[in-house]
């Protein structure tokens, strides 16, 4: 279960920081407004945003946030405001705010739904704080999510951290992600940490909810876009693909546009 790469990392960074720059430009906005996770896809993010040379708020939100990714984050922004003038920081710290609309819901008696609800809970709220720092800044809330999370498995919150203004890396593959930012310097605790979301307050891995990793993922993708179907497959493949199509399937309706019930013109 192979992939194989081919990519300018030179070619790709500059095309995607001049796309950023056009964007913002054309859209008469001031720079952008990033979330950062102590992950890969929000360094590699920030890190493009902040070349175009406009201004770059990274932003982190933690909300009972294992210690490790709160440390992984501070590095970063702080390697980033070190490199890049025109970068700045914000912490808003939304625990007590997530505690608080706890206590003002109800509880349900499935504890694995409670829990999924309540983990995209707080990525809607980072959300909305993304969106107060760019309403009073007049800056782009700018996504992180890459090709497999976005396209392939739907794995992000609707509304959450799916809710943003541009998706500059959203055509990238997950391998394709390290290897852009490796060639950013992204710091080592960063490009060697395990994929995660975070949204569970614990260390738990996007392999580890998931049940494959993003580079069988992104093997899934490609053999699905290429006609394979399970059959095709046996073993750990035939896991992987099932996994992979599961997912798809499930998570169309974050892939598609909103549905909208059209009236017929002579009803109206």
């Amino acid at each position: 279960m192979t992939n194989s790469i081919s990519f300018n990392t030179e070619k790709i960074n500059k095309y995607i920081v001049r796309w950023l720059l056009d964007y913002a430009t054309n859209a008469k906005m001031n720079g952008f407004v990033v979330g950062i996770s102590g992950g890969i896809d929000s360094a590699l993010t920030s890190t493009l945003c902040a070349q175009t040379g406009l201004p770059t708020l990274c932003v982190e939100m933690p909300i009972h946030q294992a210690e490790s990714h709160v440390s992984r984050a501070n590095e970063h922004i702080k390697q980033l405001k070190a490199r890049f003038s025109n970068v700045s920081s914000e912490r808003a710290d939304l625990t007590p705010v997530f505690e608080t609309f706890k206590n003002q819901v109800s509880t349900i008696e499935n504890e694995a739904a409670l829990h999924l609800s309540l983990a995209n809970t707080r990525a809607r709220l980072r959300m909305t704080t993304l969106y107060y720092f760019a309403g009073t800044q007049g800056l782009l809330v700018t996504g992180t999510g890459n090709k497999v999370e976005d396209f392939g498995v739907g794995f992000y919150t609707k509304y959450g951290d799916g809710g943003v203004d541009v998706s500059p890396i959203a055509d990238l593959m997950k391998s394709e992600v390290r290897l852009l930012a490796a060639y950013l310097n992204v710091p080592d605790s960063i490009l060697k940490a395990k994929p995660t979301d975070g949204l569970f307050g614990d260390d738990r891995s996007d392999e580890d909810q998931i049940g494959a990793n993003y580079d069988e993922l992104e093997w899934a993708m490609r053999e699905d876009e290429s006609g394979k179907t399970i059959a095709d497959f046996s073993g750990r493949e035939a896991i992987v693909f099932s996994i992979y199509k599961r997912l798809n399937q499930i998570n169309q309706h974050k892939m598609n546009p909103i549905p909208v019930c059209t009236i017929p013109k002579e009803y109206k």
